[in-house]
C-alpha cells in the first residue's frame, strides 16, 4: 500500500497503549533496516530509522522507556495509535529516507525537539563544477547567499551519521568539495600555470579530477544529478538510470565508462554501511558483527569495577570500551554484573550488539536474560565459563551464536578480562 509519504509501506501495526510484548511479537516486524512511523489516525507523530525494525520498535515498549528515551518519547508512545514501517535495502538508504520524510511531514515529535538551525544539511552549490558540502543549519540560514545554492537536502538529525553516510556516497560517486579548485579556475588565477595541481581527494580517488581537467562540465553535471537522486531517496530510479547509461555506453563501445557505471550499480546494491551503526540498536544483516563482553573485577570487594568491551567483525574496537564503577554490590559478582548491564541498557544512543557475552556461568546468564527481557530486547547471550586457572573452559547459552561467532566471543571476553583487571589495579594503586 502507499502511505501519505508516497513511499510504499507495509500494513500498519495496530496496538493499544497497554499492548503486551507477546502481542507485539505477532506483528512480524522484519529484522531488517528501514523507517518506522508512529501515528495517531492519519497524523504522523514521529519518524525514525532503524537497523532492525523489529528490535527498534519493540524497544519502545520496554519497562524503563523513560530512562532510556526520556519523558518526551513516553508521551509520544502514549499518544500514538498505530505504527507503520517501510523496509530499505541498507542503513544508508534508511538514513536518507528518514531525512526526506521528516522534511516532508514535519512530525511534531521530530521537528519540535530541535530548531532547524541545529540540524545538518547537504548543500549542492550553484557553480560550473558544483561542490557537495555538509553545512550546519545556522550557517546555511544566516551566512549563505541563497543565490549560491542549487539544492539542499535535509535536515539530517544525526550529524555524525551524515558525515559517515557522505563518505560512503563519495566512494560510489566521487565529487568536488571545498578544497578542490577546478582546473579552469587555477588557470584563471595563474595564467602561466603549466599544469593544474590535484587536490588531496583526487589523489585518493574521492574527487573525479575536475581539479586536473579530467572531467568535463557536462559529465560532472551528470555525476551531481546521480548524487541528488540518491539524496532525494530515489534509489530504484537511480539504479535504473545507471543501468540505462551503462548499456548505452557499451553499445557505443565506451567500455571504460560502462565498467565504471557497472561498479557504481554493484556498490549501490552492496552498500557496506557498518559505520552508520554507531547510533543504532542493531546491525543489519550482512553488516558489521558487533559483540559486547562484560567482566567484573575486585579484590575481596575492594574497588569493584565492571567493563564492557566491543569486538566488531573480528577486531577489537577500543574506542567503544566502557567502564563502570560499581556502587551497590562490592563483593557480589552477579549483582555487580546486573548493575553494569542495567546502566549500559540505559544508553539508548549506544548500538546494541549481535551477541552479549557474559563472563560467568548460569547465575550471570539468568541476570542478563532477565534484564534484556525487561527491556524488550531479544539478543542472544553467551556465557564464558572459566576453569581454576581462569581460562575459558566452555561456552554456554545460545548455540547458534556460539557456532557462528565463537572466535569473536572469546576475543571479546579476553579483552574484557584484561581491561577489567587493568582498570581495577589502577584504582587500587591509588589507594595504597
Amino acid at each position: 500500500m502507499k502511505s501519505q509519504t508516497g513511499f510504499a509501506v507495509d500494513k500498519p501495526i495496530l496496538y493499544s497503549v497497554g499492548m503486551t510484548k507477546k502481542e507485539l511479537k505477532k506483528s512480524r516486524l522484519p529484522d531488517e533496516p528501514g523507517v518506522y512511523f508512529f501515528k495517531k489516525g492519519p497524523k504522523i507523530l514521529y519518524i525514525g530509522k532503524a537497523t532492525s525494525l523489529r528490535d527498534r520498535v519493540r524497544s519502545y515498549f520496554s519497562a524503563d522507556l523513560a530512562k532510556g528515551r526520556g519523558e518526551r518519547i513516553v508521551a509520544m508512545v502514549a499518544e500514538a495509535k498505530s505504527v507503520a514501517h517501510t523496509k530499505t535495502s541498507s542503513i544508508l538508504e534508511a538514513l536518507i529516507l528518514e531525512a526526506n520524510l521528516i522534511k516532508r511531514h514535519q512530525p511534531p515529535y521530530n521537528v519540535d525537539e530541535k530548531d532547524n538551525t541545529s540540524f545538518n544539511y547537504v548543500v549542492i552549490t550553484k557553480e560550473n563544477f558544483p561542490r557537495v558540502l555538509i553545512v550546519r543549519g545556522r550557517e546555511l540560514f544566516q551566512s549563505w547567499d541563497i543565490k549560491n545554492v542549487a539544492q539542499t537536502f535535509g535536515p539530517f538529525p544525526h550529524g555524525g551519521q551524515l558525515q559517515e553516510a557522505m563518505k560512503i556516497v563519495r566512494k560510489i560517486f566521487p565529487f568536488r568539495d571545498a578544497k578542490c579548485v577546478p582546473c579552469e579556475e587555477q588557470h584563471a588565477a595563474r595564467p602561466c600555470l603549466a599544469a593544474c595541481k590535484p587536490c588531496f581527494n583526487r589523489q585518493i580517488g574521492l574527487c573525479p579530477g575536475v581539479c586536473m581537467g579530467e572531467m568535463e562540465k557536462r559529465e560532472y553535471a551528470q555525476r551531481v544529478k546521480h548524487i541528488c537522486q540518491f539524496l532525494s531517496g530515489n534509489f530504484k530510479g537511480l539504479k535504473r538510470e545507471l543501468s540505462r547509461e551503462m548499456k548505452a555506453a557499451a553499445r557505443t563501445e565506451r567500455f571504460e565508462e560502462a565498467t565504471q557505471l557497472r561498479r557504481q550499480i554493484h556498490a549501490l546494491e552492496h552498500v557496506r554501511d557498518v559505520s552508520l551503526i554507531k547510533d543504532e540498536h542493531r546491525v543489519a544483516p550482512g553488516g558489521g558483527i558487533r559483540i559486547e563482553a562484560y567482566d567484573v573485577a575486585h579484590t575481596s570487594g575492594v574497588e569493584t569495577v565492571a567493563v564492557m568491551t566491543v569486538v566488531d567483525s573480528g577486531e577489537a574496537v577500543k574506542a567503544a570500551y566502557r567502564k563502570f564503577k560499581i556502587n551497590t554490590a562490592a563483593n557480589d559478582d552477579i549483582a555487580s554484573l546486573k548493575e553494569a548491564l542495567s546502566r549500559r541498557l540505559n544508553h539508548s544512543e549506544w548500538p546494541l550488539p549481535r551477541v552479549f557475552v557474559i563472563d560467568g556461568g548460569k547465575g550471570q546468564m539468568r541476570v542478563a536474560q532477565t534484564l534484556l527481557k525487561q527491556a524488550g530486547i531479544e539478543i542472544p547471550i553467551v556465557g564464558v565459563v572459566k576453569n581454576e586457572f581462569h581460562k575459558p573452559e566452555r561456552l554456554i547459552g545460545d548455540k547458534s551464536a556460539i557456532q557462528a561467532y565463537e572466535r569473536d566471543i572469546l576475543l571479546a571476553n579476553k579483552e574484557a578480562h584484561r581491561f577489567a583487571i587493568r582498570w581495577h589495579r589502577k584504582r587500587r594503586g591509588k589507594i595504597y
